[in-house]
């Protein structure tokens, strides 16, 4: 089993770590508990002094229920969020009906994620399904996020761009009145349909710009920079890879169709971003990929802002 994904479950597939229970079809909220070994609760407990047997001020720790596993040492003033209220603000948020694709736990239960189909559209000719994702860590490392994740349906790359006009993401602490937060929450990811709709219209532009292979080299060039101290090596490899997004994605079959356009490059370094298998492997790379699809990835938002300098 991976170094990271403890428990999980994935309808139809087999998940990107190649790890999982499969099943045929999405789930409510009650079954995907269940089948991504989410059904326990995190309790606080103080912290006693070995020696002295008082009580550490200032800090909890957080105990998983089911096992008496540790999952973090937080500030006194941290509340949790346990997986049934994160499943029942999704199911909340996105009305009757919603159905889960996939979710489970990372790092021993110290993080926890679910995915949640929405209704697919077509955007800019072609089918997009976006997905809701809601991840949370219970061992004070990191903070309750919300986001809007579109998948563009032919080849399962993300299409999740930084928007300057439309929010696709929300965020908060584990501090403070979380109800509270999690309306704020709920508020701005209704606006869901604005980030898809914006999107759609920049998608539509996007197309309506054509790229030479000239400047599809330059971009690919400065998006895998070979920096002046680079060796021999790094430089031979920065090569294979500059010639990877061009030949294999660029100029990939299930973007041949499109003319050469900004919203082809775009999807090209998607693909690449999403899809590339890297040169090593380290224990934890593809919960990092799914992490990186939830907060956005760089590389894909930079390719978004070169192209849309074009005329």
């Amino acid at each position: 089993m991976s170094a990271c994904v403890e428990t999980m479950f994935s309808v139809r597939e087999t998940p990107w770590h190649g790890l999982g229970t499969i099943i045929k079809h999405s789930v409510n909220s009650a079954e995907a508990l269940k089948l991504a070994g989410l059904d326990w609760n995190v309790i606080q407990s103080d912290i006693i002094c070995q020696g002295t047997l008082e009580k550490i001020p200032g800090f909890k720790v957080n105990i998983r229920d089911t096992d008496q596993k540790i999952l973090g040492v937080v500030s006194d003033k941290y509340k949790p969020v346990q997986n049934q209220e994160a499943f029942a603000f999704t199911d909340t948020l996105l009305g009757d009906g919603v159905e889960y694709e996939t979710a489970g736990s990372l790092s021993n239960g110290k993080r926890v994620w679910m995915l949640a189909k929405m209704e697919g559209r077509t955007v800019a000719g072609e089918k997009i399904d976006p997905y809701l994702v809601f991840t949370n860590s219970h061992d004070g490392t990191g903070a309750i996020r919300v986001a809007v994740t579109p998948i563009r349906v032919v080849c399962s790359n993300t299409l999740n761009l930084a928007l300057r006009t439309a929010r696709r993401q929300w965020s908060c602490i584990h501090i403070g009145d979380i109800e509270e937060k999690m309306e704020e929450a709920r508020e701005t990811l209704l606006k869901a349909d604005n980030y898809m709709n914006r999107l759609e219209e920049k998608f539509g532009d996007l197309k309506l710009k054509k790229i030479s292979d000239d400047k599809v080299r330059e971009y690919i060039d400065f998006l895998l920079p070979i920096q002046p101290g680079d060796g021999a090596i790094r430089k031979t490899n920065i090569e294979r890879l500059r010639e990877d997004l061009s030949i294999r994605y660029f100029d990939s079959l299930d973007l041949a169709y499109l003319e050469k356009s900004a919203y082809r490059f775009v999807n090209a370094v998607s693909d690449f971003a999403t899809h590339r298998e890297p040169g090593r492997f380290t224990p934890n790379y593809r919960e990092n990929l799914f992490m990186r699809t939830v907060d956005g990835n760089p590389m894909i938002d930079k390719a978004y802002e070169l192209v849309e300098e074009l005329v």
